[in-house]
């Protein structure tokens, strides 16, 4: 039998064959709830990735059901996230919490009490972050071959930027002779600035006459906007993260690391260096001090470090007999 085919939409003209698009096509009435839900995450201040993560999450649901998500009985939504538990290992999985983000969201936003769809609560994760050494950050200073790639994993761990603030960083937003760099519209949509050290900012004078960047310091292969016609010439985050893990390995350093080891190890030094938890806290660009307090967990700090006794049984017991 031949069913008959719905109009194509201006995804599916460009080739963008997404989840999204595709839940748009085939969920009647997703289409029109998607749209409104994602005009009040823009009225909401949303982050354009977190909209994005969030349609989604709900696109899969949708589709799996073949109805809206708001459609759905507490037990069908309760085997759903028993289900992404078995796939996913863990509750803890971000793609589980992500799930359970967005239905609290389209509950807001369709006047929906979450605990009427039995949603269950997220617990923050208790996990301290990795960090590095000295030693290690300047053996991963010492790794790339690329001058590019030395100044990025200099800007990361030197100002304690995030992936997308170091990928947003324009010529015009250092400040050479303050030795400033001004941080736009980080996370929270909140700017500051932080500053630069002197060895970086020789560094980037020797960076921006070997390449001359014009608009962003990190330029990459230009990727088209899925929402539009522009194009989007800064170093992509794939590029970033590349050559964090790339440096890495070169260094053969064991740890865990990501794009995001190198401003936990930022925090952890500056305080180790002795800087007040507060100043920190503005450095960081932290909406709550709460957020910042994570790091006196992990820094070496105070009148007299952590130690262990072990090394103290060494100096009384272990001595070597006369």
């Amino acid at each position: 039998v031949n069913k008959k085919k719905r109009p194509q939409s201006d995804r599916y003209r460009n080739g963008q064959h997404t989840t999204i698009a595709k839940a748009r096509l085939s969920v009647e009435g997703f289409d029109a709830q998607l749209d409104k839900f994602e005009k009040k995450l823009s009225i909401l201040g949303r982050a354009p990735s977190t909209c994005k993560s969030y349609s989604r999450h709900l696109a899969m649901m949708a589709m799996h059901f073949g109805c809206l998500p708001t459609e759905l009985e507490e037990d069908q939504i309760t085997d759903y996230l028993h289900l992404l538990q078995q796939q996913h290992n863990t509750p803890s999985d971000s793609y589980f919490k992500h799930t359970v983000y967005s239905l609290r969201m389209l509950c807001k936003v369709e006047g929906i009490k979450p605990a009427d769809i039995g949603l269950p609560p997220i617990k923050k994760s208790k996990k301290l972050p990795v960090v590095l050494s000295k030693e290690e950050v300047w053996a991963l200073l010492q790794a790339p071959a690329l001058l590019k790639h030395k100044i990025l994993i200099g800007l990361l761990y030197g100002c304690g930027l995030r992936c997308l603030e170091a990928r947003s960083v324009r010529i015009k937003d250092i400040d050479f002779d303050r030795q400033k760099l001004h941080v736009v519209q980080g996370k929270g949509k909140k700017d500051r600035y932080v500053p630069l050290s002197a060895h970086l900012c020789r560094g980037l004078h020797k960076y921006i006459e070997a390449e001359n960047p014009d608009i962003w310091l990190f330029n990459g292969q230009p990727e088209a906007n899925r929402k539009g016609g522009d194009f989007d010439s800064r170093y992509s985050q794939k590029g970033v993260q590349w050559a964090v893990k790339q440096a890495a390995k070169v260094a053969a350093i064991k740890k865990d690391i990501n794009v995001h080891t190198l401003r936990h190890t930022y925090a952890t030094h500056c305080l180790e260096d002795g800087m007040d938890i507060m100043t920190l806290k503005e450095m960081l660009g932290h909406e709550s001090i709460e957020t910042t307090l994570v790091y006196l967990h992990v820094a070496q700090s105070g009148r007299i470090k952590p130690f262990s006794p072990l090394d103290t049984l060494f100096d009384v017991c272990g001595r070597p007999a006369k």
